[in-house]
């Protein structure tokens, strides 16, 4: 597979029906927590050249944690159990916000928040995407092995075209981050596109 052959829009030119999904771009993640991701602040950049470039067009989904592990669901329970500091309880305030210069951004960009992986759990944010008649969702953030990759499920499941900007996903662990790129760059070709923020601005310009 040749670099041209990845790094371009498979699927045909880009309308004023797409929209960026930037997943978990918060202080929670970069910031010195138990959840730290080392390079989220290295791809900042490209996350924020996409957004300043479409900010009305843009959403960020914000993870927010249970408050204490009483108040979590099923297994939730057991996961705030094993990451006791990260709930709201404990946490620092301003930690589920989003980075600077992100935050700034909004309005007109908007956020969502999500208690779970994906943002698609209940419906809400898909019934706000179909009535803007968005059908094409560019993703970027993190971590990419799991908010991520739980986005970009979801968004398949629902027949949105599905864009992954490689260069503007991050991960804790750099193996795990390999490999969902493999899963989605491979296994779901036929339908996720995976291209450069350089080849996704090139394509996508400012109303």
């Amino acid at each position: 597979m040749t670099r041209d052959d990845v790094d371009r829009l498979r699927f045909g030119p880009l309308a004023s029906t797409t929209l960026h999904l930037c997943v978990d771009m918060q202080a929670l993640f970069a910031g010195d927590t138990a959840w730290h991701t080392p390079w989220m602040r290295r791809i900042l950049p490209n996350v924020e050249r996409i957004a300043r470039a479409h900010p009305a067009q843009t959403i960020f989904t914000r993870f927010v944690p249970a408050a204490n592990a009483e108040a979590a669901p099923g297994r939730w329970r057991a996961y705030y159990e094993r990451w006791a500091d990260m709930t709201r309880d404990r946490l620092a305030p301003g930690m589920i916000d989003l980075m600077d210069p992100l935050g700034g951004l909004v309005p007109p960009a908007e956020v969502f928040d999500k208690t779970a992986y994906g943002p698609w759990l209940d419906g809400t944010l898909d019934r706000r995407l179909k009535a803007r008649s968005v059908d094409t969702l560019v993703v970027t953030g993190g971590e990419t092995d799991v908010c991520v990759l739980a986005t970009v499920f979801g968004a398949v499941d629902l027949g949105y075209r599905t864009i992954v900007v490689s260069d503007a996903l991050c991960s804790a662990s750099d193996a795990t981050h390999d490999d969902a790129k493999e899963l989605l760059g491979r296994r779901f070709d036929v339908q996720v596109e995976m291209v450069s923020t350089d080849t996704l601005l090139d394509a996508w310009k400012p109303a």
